[in-house]
């Protein structure tokens, strides 16, 4: 899915980011279109990632006033930028649907120690189905006004619609996280 040289650039990005912010990335997707299954030739890289800074950082009485996020501007095709594993535990209690698609991107450039599949057992006991649908429908509205309501729509914006009204159906019929792959969301309803 994703070119070798692209990959490697991304790698030796995330390494930059690694020694630049003195962290240790714990888990790095792929975001956005190209794990949703349908990116388009102008579509961009979504780098994400959760990184771990070392012990002492986590234990100061500043704590909480620390910068909880790494972000880098775009300068070419790759969207590369990442939170905190306090961050990312925090929004994922809270059924934070960006730290739920990240767990379930198919595209994996770092999964350090099974990290992803030790979050992902923490979802089956405090995932809100309800938050879901509650997301999933703002963003339907959201990108049905941005994008459908225009004289011209490329069809790749009506994916951006219709993903989250799958993601609404699979949630309620199943009660659980909805997959990000469309194919998987789209399977379910043929």
């Amino acid at each position: 899915m994703i070119k070798d040289n692209v990959r490697k650039k991304i790698l030796n990005r995330i390494k930059a980011a690694e020694k630049e912010h003195g962290v240790r990335v714990l888990y790095a997707i792929e975001s956005g279109s190209r794990a949703w299954g349908f990116e388009s030739p102008d579509s961009d890289y979504d780098v994400r990632f959760i990184y771990a800074h070392p012990q002492n950082w986590y234990v100061a009485v500043d704590l909480e006033e620390k910068r909880d996020v790494i972000e880098y501007n775009i300068v070419d095709e790759i969207d590369i930028n990442g939170w905190d594993v306090r961050k990312a535990l925090k929004l994922l209690w809270k059924s934070n649907p960006a730290i739920v698609e990240w767990l379930q991107s198919p595209i994996v450039y770092i999964d350090n120690n099974d990290f992803a599949s030790e979050m992902r057992k923490l979802l089956d006991s405090i995932y809100s189905v309800e938050k879901g649908i509650y997301h999933y429908r703002s963003m339907a509205k959201t990108n049905y006004r941005g994008y459908l309501k225009t004289p011209s729509v490329p069809i790749k914006k009506y994916f951006y619609v219709l993903r989250p009204l799958l993601s609404i159906r699979w949630l309620e019929k199943y009660n659980e996280p909805a997959p990000i792959v469309f194919d998987q969301l789209s399977l379910n309803y043929s």
